[in-house]
């Protein structure tokens, strides 16, 4: 396969799969370009080769910054300013699961803690009972997974999941 092949099928995979946990693709697809460049690399060079506005791509900057698998990088002598990506996968999915942690899971937890229905209403003492059982359900998966991300994402997340990989055989 050639480089630019390689390239354009490793940037498209990437915005499929991004798309797939509800990241743009667009956002994705600069990631991904990122991921791939042996260089840092700046806003019109990025809307260059994706074909996307100035705005989108700066917009789309920003939020991978907000998720940490983006940092802007110091290049002597030019006052542009570039881009880099994290380049280590591990560190990477660490990252995206700590912020969807934080934006996703926390949430849940936070809003079913303490949730139980005491006033019944117009609503069946079943009605009551079922709505309860499953809060504290979903509460109890909620926390359950946190506890494996916390875990994972402490212990640097490769040498845990070799570990279940290597049980689950």
């Amino acid at each position: 396969m050639k480089y630019s092949e390689a390239k354009d099928q490793m940037i498209q995979t990437w915005g499929q799969l991004s798309s797939a946990w509800g990241i743009s693709r667009t956002m994705s697809q600069i990631h991904a370009l990122l991921m791939v460049s042996p260089e840092p690399m700046t806003t019109d060079q990025l809307m260059e080769e994706l074909g996307v506005s100035r705005g989108n791509v700066s917009m789309n900057l920003r939020s991978l910054m907000e998720w940490g698998v983006v940092h802007k990088e110091f290049v002597p002598g030019d006052r542009k300013e570039y881009y880099v990506a994290e380049k280590d996968a591990w560190k990477i999915a660490l990252q995206i699961a700590r912020e969807r942690k934080r934006r996703e899971l926390d949430p849940v937890i936070q809003s079913l803690k303490g949730f139980e229905v005491t006033d019944a209403e117009q609503a069946s003492p079943m009605e009551v009972e079922e709505i309860n059982k499953m809060t504290t359900q979903i509460l109890d998966v909620a926390m359950q997974l946190d506890k494996i991300l916390d875990i994972g994402i402490r212990s640097g997340g490769q040498s845990l999941v070799r570990k279940l990989i290597n049980v689950l055989r």
